[in-house]
């Protein structure tokens, strides 16, 4: 098993995502997005940073970022919150300052504080007013182009499917494969399939595939075969399946139709 940077590299890898997209995506420097890949914790800023650029980069990968921020803390303890004043010498003594000086400053000095506290009352109330909770945007993956081509979908669209409601899609993985499915707008995978390992969902209207080796997973949408995905170890993404392009995409008459989708 490798360490705790090798893991979060070999999760961002299997889904095909580059280390600028993360860092387009979580608004982390890549410098600091590659120190954590690479377990090189001094580059990083102390304090309660790296947990929050731990979190962040779970959250775009779609991983759990509770489970992960543990990860990281098992794998390198806590960070000192105040670790930079450590390092900081403690200023020289200057001249003493005579105690009547000292006092005729502490005076002016409050009676300017209390002037312009009297001054801003209203603007500290206004700052001191509850914020809005603002919820957090959901990880996404980015964009890709969309399969099947848009003249197979017209094709499609000529030529609905059979009838019926709904979408069935069965994947069977012929080599380790991580897949997303959203279906009808809702994740309802996001993982690695395992050889050999089989998966069945379903949907009412859409449902929107992508998989980080597309020559490792087959699949089946209402129990007729689809075309091949694209070839091993090729990234694929936002594969839209509906009824209306379903013809398009699955096999005809048990022989493979011509492939039209774009890699």
């Amino acid at each position: 098993m490798g360490s705790f940077g090798e893991n979060l590299r070999r999760e961002r890898d299997v889904r095909g995502v580059s280390l600028r997209e993360v860092a387009e995506g979580t608004k982390i420097s890549v410098r600091f997005l590659q120190a954590l890949e690479e377990d090189r914790l001094d580059v990083l800023p102390g304090g309660l940073f790296p947990r929050a650029f731990v979190r962040q980069y779970a959250l775009f990968l779609g991983l759990d970022p509770d489970k992960v921020a543990t990860d990281f803390v098992a794998a390198h303890g806590e960070q000192p919150v105040a670790l930079e004043r450590k390092l900081v010498p403690a200023p020289e003594r200057g001249p003493r300052l005579s105690l009547g000086r000292v006092f005729l400053a502490a005076v002016a000095v409050l009676a300017v504080v209390l002037t312009f506290r009297h001054a801003r009352e209203p603007e500290r109330a206004r700052l001191q007013a509850p914020l809005p909770t603002i919820p957090a945007a959901p990880a996404v993956l980015p964009s890709d182009r969309v399969y099947p081509s848009p003249e197979l979908a017209a094709t499609a669209a000529a030529n609905p499917g059979s009838g019926g409601d709904g979408l069935v899609l069965t994947m069977t993985a012929q080599q380790d494969c991580w897949v997303e499915v959203r279906a009808d707008g809702a994740t309802v995978v996001n993982r690695v399939l395992a050889e050999g390992e089989s998966q069945r969902l379903e949907a009412r209207g859409e449902i929107v595939l992508s998989v980080g080796n597309a020559g490792g997973l087959s699949i089946r949408v209402n129990d007729r075969p689809a075309l091949p995905l694209g070839r091993a170890g090729e990234v694929r993404k936002n594969i839209v399946i509906t009824r209306q392009n379903l013809p398009s995409l699955v096999e005809k008459d048990g022989a493979a139709a011509p492939d039209g989708h774009s890699g």
